[in-house]
């Protein structure tokens, strides 16, 4: 008697085979995941240490001159400059002479320290931001206390950078300075709170803000997954 050959039998194996497949897909694309997951981890503690050991860094250098000079370190590496009456005359953004001399001994430590081998090749921008209090004179708008703030602040941070770029201890990096030192007027777009309250005179301030590298990592290993 001849054998019927059962089709049904045929296309149950060609799907389960089919199955098989996408399941070696999806576990090689879960893997793919997780590794890049890993990377991501081991560039996020190593930022995290990299970060620590700035702030111990910094702490070390300045923990004796940060009273007098009216100055704090965050826990981010910013270093904040909050002594309105130090730094600028009212409305104006040339430098004080007594913001000129705290500059004088500031800076060039401040580089030596960034310019260490643990954390030179990390940093990616080292920038000056100029706050102002949200207040403007007899300005009619928010809109042009704004403008009128963001002008100011960043004329502020200009004059510092200004400043500070032409400080003879700080030559030898000068052109490392050249590719990584910024200036930013950021008005009142970060004011200074306290109980949801703007703290005027605080807000008014100069920090110096260190960017590392570790977002343009962590962006090139997400694109290299997408590709």
């Amino acid at each position: 008697m001849k054998r019927v050959s059962n089709p049904w039998l045929s296309i149950s194996d060609m799907m389960s085979g089919l199955m098989l497949v996408f399941l070696f897909i999806s576990i090689g694309y879960m893997i793919e995941v997780e590794q890049e997951k890993e990377k991501i981890r081991n560039i996020a503690v190593a930022y995290n240490e990299s970060k620590i050991a700035l702030n111990r860094a910094l702490k070390e250098e300045f923990s004796k001159d940060l009273k007098k000079w009216n100055a704090e370190i965050l826990d981010n590496n910013t270093f904040r400059f909050k002594s309105p009456e130090t730094l600028f005359e009212t409305g104006k953004s040339e430098i004080r002479e007594k913001f000129k001399s705290i500059l004088d001994d500031f800076f060039p430590r401040y580089i030596k320290v960034l310019t260490d081998k643990r954390f030179k090749s990390e940093i990616d921008e080292i920038r000056i931001e100029g706050h102002t209090s949200s207040k403007w004179g007899h300005a009619k708008s928010k809109i042009e206390r704004y403008i009128n703030n963001a002008r100011l602040s960043q004329n502020r941070a200009f004059q510092v950078l200004n400043y500070c770029i032409r400080i003879d201890e700080v030559q030898d990096n000068l052109d490392w300075l050249i590719k990584h030192f910024r200036a930013n007027g950021l008005s009142f777009a970060k004011p200074i709170l306290e109980q949801g309250k703007e703290n005027e005179e605080l807000s008014r301030r100069v920090e110096f803000r260190v960017i590392t590298k570790t977002e343009d990592k962590i962006y090139k290993i997400l694109q290299a997954s997408k590709e």
